[in-house]
């Protein structure tokens, strides 16, 4: 597979690629890694669409964007991916602006928050991460299509290992909540979004792929507290000696990505002619992932491979957002 590891930096995975003349949407780009995946993709001629709920810090974003790219093809759009209506609203604007779409990175997201529900009941890190970028892919498929070979890169996570999906109370209705939990079945939501899209759409010559990007210093950790770190050894550990192994009293250190290491594996899922033919896989550190291995690493959770999890999941989906893919 790829030289790449997890030290390897976006400018180096798109070290001599031209983008020129392609549409790449990108969610989260007001800071961290959103904002990095759209300068590097920028420096190398695409044409960039930043999303983004702050319009402000959007903005802000997109200056510095223009400093280090001048000339560069860029427009900033509004969305709250908790909010249907917001969503439908900046998907109708992109499809009134652009004829085709040829990358589209779901790289929003909120981690460990407290617990909340969005306007239509939904648990905010299930909408946030999962649900929003679902309405927002679907409505953008009919572009995405036009832009074939498309691809779509969803932000997953290796905390995806701290939950499956739970179809019988994903919105913590009658269990108690925790942040962890809720986290990691969001992320595992993302997995198994982009493997049933690309089932989907594969024949249609749009592929998706999910990533875990590391562990980062960005404002998505904002809600992180020495509890919640905690909550996260304890579920850990409590997990490992279920299985007969032991760990460390304390959380160990954790080893932290650039910013500019983290947005590697995002670009490469969105740019690498080695994953043509890849459609549907997990990736981490620039490599597909290993099935049953270290989440915190280069694993994937075989329950995030499932296809017909990812299939019931779809269908849920398409009945809590009320739209269908029209492709």
């Amino acid at each position: 597979m790829s030289g790449f590891d997890k030290d390897t930096t976006t400018d180096e995975v798109l070290d001599g690629l031209d983008l020129s003349g392609r549409r790449i949407v990108i969610t989260g780009t007001s800071s961290g890694l959103g904002l990095e995946t759209a300068r590097a993709m920028a420096s190398k001629g695409g044409a960039i669409t930043m999303l983004a709920r702050s319009v402000e810090k959007n903005e802000a974003a997109a200056s510095r964007v223009r400093e280090q790219v001048p000339g560069v093809d860029l427009e900033t759009r509004e969305i709250d991916l908790t909010s249907f209506e917001s969503v439908r609203a900046c998907a109708e604007g992109i499809l009134e602006a652009h004829d085709k779409i040829d990358i589209l990175i779901n790289n929003a997201g909120v981690m460990v928050c407290p617990y909340s529900t969005n306007a239509d009941g939904f648990e905010n890190q299930l909408v946030s991460n999962h649900l929003g970028h679902f309405l927002l892919s679907v409505l953008l498929t009919p572009a995405l299509i036009r832009g074939a070979p498309a691809r779509v890169v969803e932000l997953s996570s290796g905390a995806h290992g701290m939950s499956d999906f739970d179809f019988d109370d994903p919105n913590f209705a009658h269990r108690e909540y925790n942040p962890w939990v809720a986290y990691g079945q969001s992320k595992t939501a993302n997995a198994l979004f982009a493997l049933e899209y690309n089932r989907r759409l594969s024949d249609r010559g749009v592929s998706a792929y999910s990533v875990h990007p590391g562990v980062i210093m960005t404002e998505l950790g904002r809600h992180m507290t020495e509890e919640t770190m905690q909550q996260m050894f304890d579920h850990v550990r409590a997990a490992a000696e279920a299985s007969g192994e032991s760990l460390p009293d304390a959380p160990p250190a954790i080893a932290y990505k650039t910013v500019e290491a983290g947005a590697a594996t995002q670009c490469w899922a969105a740019t690498a002619s080695e994953l043509d033919g890849q459609g549907g896989k997990y990736l981490a550190d620039c490599q597909v992932a290993i099935v049953g291995g270290d989440t915190s690493e280069r694993g994937v959770m075989p329950y995030a491979r499932d296809p017909e999890a990812a299939r019931k999941l779809w269908t849920l989906s398409e009945n809590w957002v009320g739209q269908k893919l029209e492709a």
